[in-house]
């Protein structure tokens, strides 16, 4: 872009939030697995680090930490990484836990949505507003075999949500999600353009006006029966056997992961402006 038209469609700026430290706890969703991006640290963008560049917008003492990692289910998640985050005294705390529990045989939603109340209620004792994420209604053959058991969850979640002031980020009602390209070819996690789309829903839910433009994506072309099936062996083979190999080792794909982000800081991402008011020096693509 150069700095004519630069000057003829200045970027949006952002309303004042009255966040200044904010940090994402949470498992693979939270870190962006399926929104790779080398020039972030882990190699991993996501739909937090979205949140955080436009939180970040405008406002020179906005700090981020992510301390999610890949693969952690819930217990694992309070034990790392709730001492960590009240440490850093966050005032505002994203949440998304227990959908690795959910996917494992005999994962009950009401036994963690217990675990998870207590939890809510330690991180906002500290005047922190609290987002939790309920789960999506689609995605993968994976998430389709537990549909029933993520909708019970959600619904203990309003009730975790409204007993202790937080705010639901609402990927039940997200039907954007419906449509394949959403989904990273694992058809467990989100590609770009699902953690961009997330990432607009979560600064909704926050009510905090922002850059991110809604992105449609390509029709895909028809595909034949043969084709479908043909596909669903490739995923079986490179994403379902692995990761049964994995459970049956009592192994995670976290294993050796650290959090790429724990300790808090400014976040620039694509688009976000640097220096005063000289115009934008690059251009968000949630495509890439």
């Amino acid at each position: 872009m150069n700095e004519a038209k630069a000057m003829q469609s200045p970027p949006r700026v952002t309303e004042a939030h009255p966040w200044s430290r904010y940090v994402a706890m949470g498992d693979s969703f939270t870190e962006g697995i399926g929104d790779p991006d080398p020039t972030s640290p882990g190699g991993f963008r996501g739909w937090a680090d979205r949140v955080a560049e436009e939180l970040g917008r405008g406002q020179a003492d906005f700090a981020y930490a992510n301390l999610a990692v890949r693969g952690r289910l819930l217990q694992q998640i309070v034990d790392q990484q709730l001492a960590p985050c009240l440490a850093l005294k966050p005032d505002l705390i994203t949440l998304s836990a227990g959908g690795n529990d959910l996917i494992r045989p005999g994962g009950d939603p009401d036994a963690l949505a217990e675990k998870l109340d207590s939890v809510v209620q330690i991180l906002a004792m500290g005047g922190a507003t609290v987002v939790l994420f309920n789960g999506p209604d689609t995605g993968s053959s994976v998430l389709g075999r537990i549909r029933s058991k993520v909708a019970i969850y959600n619904e203990n979640l309003r009730t975790v949500a409204a007993r202790h002031d937080a705010i639901i980020a609402d990927m039940w009602s997200l039907k954007q999600l419906n449509d394949p390209q959403m989904w990273d070819e694992d058809r467990l996690h989100f590609s770009p353009l699902g953690h961009h789309t997330i990432a607009a829903m979560v600064l909704e839910s926050l009510n905090v006006d922002h850059t991110l433009e809604p992105l449609r994506p390509k029709p895909l072309p028809a595909r034949t029966w043969r084709a479908a099936r043909s596909e669903d062996l490739v995923w079986a083979r490179e994403y379902f056997v692995p990761w049964v190999v994995r459970r049956l080792r009592h192994r995670s794909s976290g294993d050796g992961i650290t959090a790429k982000r724990p300790t808090p800081g400014p976040v620039f991402g694509p688009g976000v402006p640097l220096g005063s008011g000289e115009g934008p020096l690059g251009t968000t693509d949630a495509r890439r």
